[in-house]
């Protein structure tokens, strides 16, 4: 055993000297982590610390794999030893740059993240941050990615040109699609011009109707009213006619549109329907004050069609937002429904008339 120990003293101290360095570093690690972990809880509670717990596991692996590729250099002879020095160094560049992306991106996300809070609290516009956020995290992994491809010199050359003015814009039109790039340059089209933000209300089309809760740099997304997401892509968003019922002034002129049969009376469904738009706890009055000084009607009632069966009567009623406009339609409907029932007013419905024709012909007598 004596022997043993003096013939390999120098590796048995080497051994010794990197296992207490990988776990004192190790240590570190954990004293940083717990005290980073207590700041990071103290200052927002409601936050979980993911990052910084990954940044500890990721931490913690590269000291054992450095450790480990430190103990192999017991094992080499000296014709391997400037390969394994290069691939020491290379993982200790990997494992830095894989640690400095995690922490500058979770610290953008931090920063965005607040700036986005406090705006919304502030009920401003926070539509541009929200969208920045993801072009600043995208941008710090492609920057760390670049910088990782600069440790293998076989990938030099295309880091290099990446890293040039316009080489940007060709590695990522290579590794992406057309149409990758399209929704990119879509939603760099609507954060610039705005035709809508985080929050407002769209129509895309009949079955597409909801809130904006999110512009990425690929796709927008729609929450309907049945609760559902609705993902669009950007590029098939900026081509589509939408309407935005919260863009420029917010209140919302609602049509109810009732059909009454030729024999019904017209005034009278006319004031019917006129009586039960006013009363109605939501509408509001849109008359300027011309319209009542000459004592125009609140609720304006016309006859825009004379249908097959029906003489079609439009109310224009108004409302201070879309979600108000439609609640207050869906009451109308069911109130003067109910009104005309009462009053003699009748909604036709289709009739179809039959004609049976006789299916046994009568026998003709046919003479010589």
């Amino acid at each position: 055993m004596t022997d043993f120990f003096i013939q390999n003293k120098q590796a048995i101290i080497y051994a010794f000297i990197v296992i207490t360095i990988v776990l004192f570093l190790r240590f570190l690690t954990r004293i940083f982590h717990s005290w980073l972990e207590k700041r990071s809880i103290k200052k927002h509670p409601n936050e979980e610390p993911k990052t910084i717990h990954l940044t500890q596991k990721i931490l913690n692996a590269l000291w054992i794999v450095l450790g480990i590729m430190a103990l192999a250099f017991i094992f080499i002879d000296e014709e391997q030893y400037k390969a394994a020095t290069q691939n020491f160094y290379l993982v200790l560049y990997l494992g830095i740059i894989a640690v400095l992306t995690l922490v500058i991106a979770s610290f953008v996300q931090t920063w965005f993240t607040r700036n986005i809070k406090e705006k919304t609290e502030k009920n401003q516009d926070a539509t541009s941050f929200k969208f920045l956020r993801y072009v600043a995290i995208v941008g710090v992994y492609f920057a760390g990615g670049i910088l990782a491809i600069l440790a293998f010199p076989s990938l030099r050359g295309i880091a290099q040109t990446a890293l040039g003015g316009a080489g940007v814009l060709a590695v990522v039109a290579g590794v992406g699609s057309q149409e990758a790039l399209a929704n990119i340059v879509g939603g760099i089209f609507i954060i610039s011009f705005k035709p809508f933000k985080i929050g407002d209300i769209i129509k895309v089309d009949e079955s597409m109707v909801g809130t904006v809760t999110d512009i990425t740099l690929r796709h927008t997304i729609i929450r309907n009213y049945e609760n559902k997401m609705i993902v669009i892509p950007n590029s098939v968003i900026n081509k589509e006619k939408l309407i935005n019922y919260d863009l420029g002034e917010r209140m919302c002129c609602q049509w109810i549109e009732i059909g009454i049969s030729y024999d019904s009376d017209i005034d009278l469904a006319k004031h019917i329907m006129r009586e039960e738009c006013e009363n109605h706890p939501l509408l509001i009055d849109n008359r300027s004050e011309l319209d009542k000084y000459n004592n125009e009607k609140k609720v304006i009632i016309r006859v825009i069609g004379l249908n097959d069966s029906a003489v079609t009567l439009r109310a224009w009623a108004w409302a201070s937002s879309f979600g108000e406009a439609f609640e207050m339609k869906c009451d109308l409907y069911e109130s003067i429904k109910k009104r005309f029932d009462k009053e003699g007013i009748e909604i036709p419905f289709p009739h179809r008339t039959l004609v049976l024709k006789d299916q046994q012909p009568q026998n003709r007598q046919t003479s010589n």
